[in-house]
């Protein structure tokens, strides 16, 4: 169903992969737009280590949430641009791809833990944290990527 690396030997492990989702902060979420042009566009996100779904926040409505509903299947990709090593120009980077099919979580209690989990990455304090959901989570939606295939990849770009 996925293909293979091709460059198998550069492959990351997946604990390296879930290590490089968990601790990058911006990602590219792809899936088929209008008139099937790809749509990717840049978002943050939250890697839940428990349930091995990807989250990230949106409006209630737009052209992500129009693609979602009519195909589900994304490609969710995360890549950090890695050291350099001295006396080096290029960078040893890695890079994550995820393939999954994405979902708009109900309102509930499970929804606000997710939304909290994912502010609780970005909002510098618990404080400002919980103004921001008082404020704003009646407006947002949360999306949950369920991973169905992933790989990871080191690259040395010299």
């Amino acid at each position: 169903m996925f293909r293979e690396m091709r460059r198998f030997k550069q492959a990351l492990t997946d604990e390296e992969c879930i290590a490089v989702l968990k601790e990058e902060k911006r990602a590219t979420f792809a899936v088929r737009g209008e008139d099937g042009y790809p749509y990717a566009l840049p978002v943050n996100y939250w890697y839940d280590e428990n349930d091995g779904c990807i989250y990230f926040h949106c409006a209630k409505e737009g052209h992500k949430l129009d693609a979602i509903k009519a195909d589900d299947k994304v490609c969710f990709t995360v890549w950090q641009e890695g050291p350099q090593e001295p006396g080096e120009w290029w960078y040893h980077m890695k890079s994550v791809i995820c393939f999954g099919r994405a979902e708009v979580m109900e309102d509930g209690p499970e929804k606000f833990e997710k939304a909290r989990n994912f502010g609780a990455k970005y909002f510098p304090t618990n404080e400002y944290l919980d103004r921001e959901l008082e404020k704003d989570y009646h407006r947002v939606n949360i999306v949950r990527i369920r991973v169905d295939h992933m790989t990871g990849k080191s690259v040395k770009e010299n």
